[in-house]
């Protein structure tokens, strides 16, 4: 990936992993019963006691279940056990001995050992700094749609479905402002943590980024529909940050993606966002004993989270390189000194070439290749709009990067609508109906581009369509009104919420499109009605859906009958104890 000192980070001027670049513009205008995989210190009484010059993190491989026999080994053996996922079998150890990765090797029951980075663990692992809250500054009002969300339908998508607040989507990246005021409303607090070193960190806060790329992806998946700045692909939907970038070097090692699936597969993300490539290895070769250790790690971990429901989406990274035809590494390892390597197909970018994932290119402007995309037939799955995306930074600001890691959250933002149009859906429906849905593009006069109009080397299956995930096929018609107001609804109460339609010639539809969005914890309790400026009564939701959570839906109401123009309501009775909610938005479309 073009960024190979950032981190890992799919990102333009990045020198690490990262899959964007620096802001393009100026920052204030215009990514039963199975063991708990939760990782557990270790821990002597202080783990920063062991730390010393020299320490290495190693991923040790075993089965998966109880774990204590080689965990014992790892400490009889010279190391500490700084974390461990007993339901994928991966442990993560610390040691400044030498020989530990050989030793541990000939341990019963290990299965694979390997060095996850040339460098030393930084000390900041055993007592982590929190990372800096920024100062909000004020944000213009005003959020014009822009040519990269027109280019994919997300603003035709937004008037039949807007996302669900209960499709949750993981930021796997260098953090996350959640004070901007594009974000807090859609920013789900509970479900962050931070992933750095390998461990999960669950003070508030940790979560915070320690660049500037996370906030950015972030805003293209969920930026709020609320009048400031810029709207996301999937405005409706929620948002958690799992920072798994290390301060000071924005590098991602495995154990920190490892620690990241496991948690979004843990904590319910239908879709995660991984616009990086797992450091300090732009290519991890499986007759590498350390790097096969760190893809079958890894690996596992993604395993273990589409297992649990999550669908990873990743970026194709911006070397401008066939990824169907390697042939050198020049950029590993990033952590220490990088040399050429001769490598093959058998070396894979992680996560993006591990199976399940979904591999996302850049397009250009319009439906061109990016200059920096990596591409390969029978590699890359989808493309989307990665150059100029403007998007939220760090402080309440806003600003346009480049790279896979702005296209990688546009597919992103159309999952997380496409499963909020399709609450039971799967990873693997996802991952079909995000081929089968996307937009033909036949390649330019490039050699390079090999393959069909259908499937080829630059673009996959093609560009995503938004307005396709939520089951539109041509943009609505008729004009669009809506409330993004937050109503409290309470136990046992009635509350509603207006919008006032004017300029609409004579009556109603007859296929009068309702949007609504409600969080709440027991929709069974809920009778939601749509009120015409009359006072006619047109009862949508009666009751339905038991325990369910929340209700993202667009219902058809044969409003023939009623003038359009006044104003109409949503009403909703709470008829029970014990659980409480919101409307979170609602739309009419005439």
């Amino acid at each position: 990936m073009l960024a190979a000192a950032l981190g890992a980070a799919l990102t333009f001027g990045a020198p690490a992993a990262l899959a964007g670049t620096a802001p393009v513009g100026p920052s204030g205008s215009p990514a039963a019963s199975a063991p708990s995989a939760a990782p557990k210190a270790a821990a002597p009484a202080s783990q920063s006691a062991t730390w010393a010059a020299g320490t290495r993190a190693y991923l040790v491989i075993t089965a998966p279940g109880d774990s204590s026999a080689v965990r014992s080994a790892v400490t009889a053996n010279g190391g500490t056990v700084f974390s461990y996922y007993d339901a994928i079998g991966v442990i993560v150890a610390h040691s400044a001995s030498g020989s530990f990765a050989t030793t541990m090797r000939g341990v019963s029951g290990v299965q694979k050992v390997g060095a996850t980075r040339t460098s030393d663990v930084p000390a900041d692992a055993y007592n982590p700094a929190l990372p800096a809250n920024p100062a909000q500054s004020t944000t213009p009002t005003g959020e014009p749609v822009r040519a990269d969300m027109s280019q994919i339908k997300a603003d035709q998508a937004w008037a039949v479905n807007a996302g669900s607040a209960a499709v949750k989507v993981g930021i796997l990246d260098t953090g996350v402002d959640d004070q901007h005021q594009d974000l807090a409303p859609n920013f789900n607090a509970a479900d962050s943590v931070s992933c750095a070193y390998g461990k999960t960190d669950t003070r508030a806060g940790a979560w915070r980024d320690v660049g500037d790329h996370g906030t950015h992806v972030a805003g293209t998946v969920a930026a709020a529909k609320n009048g400031k700045g810029a709207i996301g692909v999937a405005p409706g939907v929620k948002i958690s940050s799992v920072r798994i970038a290390e301060p000071n070097t924005s590098l991602f090692f495995a154990e920190n993606t490892i620690c990241g699936f496991v948690w979004a597969g843990d904590h319910g993300f239908k879709v995660t966002n991984n616009s990086y490539y797992t450091d300090p290895w732009q290519f991890n070769c499986p007759d590498n004993l350390d790097q096969a250790a760190i893809i079958e790690g890894v690996n596992r971990a993604q395993a273990y989270a589409e297992g649990k429901g999550s669908l990873q989406i990743a970026a194709a990274g911006n070397e401008n390189y066939d990824l169907a035809h390697k042939t050198t590494d020049t950029a590993s390892p990033n952590d220490s000194t990088p040399v050429t390597r001769t490598i093959t197909n058998a070396c894979v970018d992680i996560p993006t070439e591990l199976p399940g994932v979904v591999t996302v290119a850049a397009n250009g402007t319009g439906t061109t290749k990016a200059s920096f995309s990596n591409f390969g037939q029978g590699v890359i799955d989808v493309a989307a709009p990665g150059s100029d995306v403007y998007s939220t930074l760090p402080g309440g600001k806003y600003g346009s990067k480049s790279g896979t890691s702005m296209a990688s959250p546009h597919v992103a933002g159309v999952a997380a609508l496409m499963a909020s149009a399709n609450p039971g859906i799967t990873p693997a429906q996802m991952r079909d109906k995000l081929a089968t849905q996307a937009n033909d593009i036949a390649c330019p006069s490039d050699s390079r581009c090999t393959g069909t109009a259908a499937n080829n080397a630059f673009f996959g299956e093609g560009q995503v369509d938004a307005l396709k995930a939520v089951g539109g096929s041509t943009p609505p018609v008729g004009k669009y009104f809506e409330n993004t107001a937050d109503f409290a609804i309470g136990d046992n109460t009635t509350v509603e919420s207006p919008i006032t339609v004017s300029g609409v010639t004579g009556n109603a539809p007859a296929t009068l499109k309702v949007g609504v969005t409600i969080a709440h914890t027991y929709i069974g309790d809920l009778k939601v009605d749509l009120i015409a400026p009359d006072g006619t009564v047109y009862t949508v939701h009666n009751r339905a859906g038991g325990s369910t959570d929340n209700i993202g839906q667009t219902y058809t109401v044969n409003a023939s009958s009623e003038v359009a123009n006044g104003t109409w309501k949503l009403r909703v009775n709470d008829n029970a104890g014990g659980d409480t909610g919101k409307i979170d938005a609602w739309n009419l479309t005439f």
